[in-house]
């Protein structure tokens, strides 16, 4: 039986992407910050197969840990990075665990022999740190693809820059390391909304939801997106995770960093179809998932659908 890997794998995507992997007959290991808490992973052992789940307690800053995690895998996924809008300390709440994770995580993994497959979940920030509002240079209708040249600014978000440096490390470990035993493959997905598999009320991307549907805005981020009418591109969390195991699974895709997107909605518009009403204006395709459709084989959901799973 291979077995998989999963960094942030009780998470909100990361709860999807294990209950694939279980559903595909591999042994699942999945790290929680916190092996105590059971809180943050008790909804996994609901999950079918749940008999070939183990759960490690991992800090991806502890090079000792992450090579304990890794050892026996044969895919690893990583999504273990912070994603977090009231920022504190921009460094140490996210730019050293998502930067040097990721730096200690690249290190690790290519000194494990039993490695066939690595995906990292990295983000939209990876192509445009403005996220949702357009990359420099463009206007909110132009569109956006992995052809266009990646957008980053220090007036972006502390978690967009996290995201952008840390992908740019992978980029330079897949330039710097030409002879790899293992392939390494990254999604990018825009807003990650759906229904969340858990019960917890931590979850950033369900609160978002929560916030926007009832129109709440409790730091200037999301004030931000009221304020803008910002043209929000969405992906439901089910697709991000076949995405993710779709590359996961798929061979001949080293250093490819796919976008994962469906529509586009004003938030206007996200915060009527939350209240299952119909959004004012038509949908709208802003970042480019073609290449994903095509190598991935992935059907994007629409977004009326995604808001509507949440909402019930």
């Amino acid at each position: 039986m291979k077995k998989a890997g999963i960094i942030g794998g009780a998470g909100f995507i990361g709860s999807y992407i294990t209950k694939r992997f279980l559903e595909n007959g591999y042994d699942v290991k999945v790290s929680t910050t916190d092996i105590s808490n059971e809180n943050k992973y008790e909804h996994l052992m609901d999950l079918n197969n749940s008999d070939h789940l183990h759960i490690s307690e991992l800090n991806v800053e502890n090079k000792k840990q992450l090579k304990e995690f890794v050892k026996d895998c044969d895919i690893v996924i990583h999504g273990g990075t912070p994603f977090q809008l009231d920022v504190k300390n921009p460094q140490t709440e996210l730019f050293d665990p998502t930067i040097k994770g990721t730096e200690n995580f690249l290190e690790v993994v290519n000194n494990t022999p039993s490695i066939t497959k690595v995906v990292f979940i990295a983000s939209v920030a990876a192509y445009n740190t403005n996220f949702p509002l357009p990359a420099g240079g463009k206007s909110a209708s132009d569109t956006f693809s992995e052809k266009d040249t990646p957008f980053t600014s220090m007036e972006s978000h502390p978690y967009a820059q996290a995201k952008f440096i840390a992908n740019q490390s992978v980029n330079n470990f897949i330039k710097t390391h030409p002879n790899l035993d293992f392939e390494i493959t990254s999604v990018s997905p825009v807003a990650v909304f759906g229904k969340s598999l858990s019960k917890r009320e931590d979850s950033v991307s369900t609160g978002l939801q929560y916030l926007i549907k009832n129109k709440i805005a409790p730091n200037p981020f999301v004030q931000m997106l009221y304020d803008t009418n910002a043209e929000m591109a969405i992906v439901n969390v089910k697709d991000v995770a076949e995405g993710v195991f779709k590359a996961a699974t798929i061979s001949g895709l080293h250093g490819k960093n796919y976008l994962l997107s469906s529509e586009t909605y004003s938030v206007s518009d996200v915060s009527e179809m939350l209240n299952n009403q119909p959004p004012k204006t038509l949908a709208k395709i802003i970042y480019q998932n073609k290449m994903a459709e095509h190598d991935l084989g992935l059907p994007f959901q629409s977004v009326q659908k995604t808001l509507k799973e949440y909402s019930n």
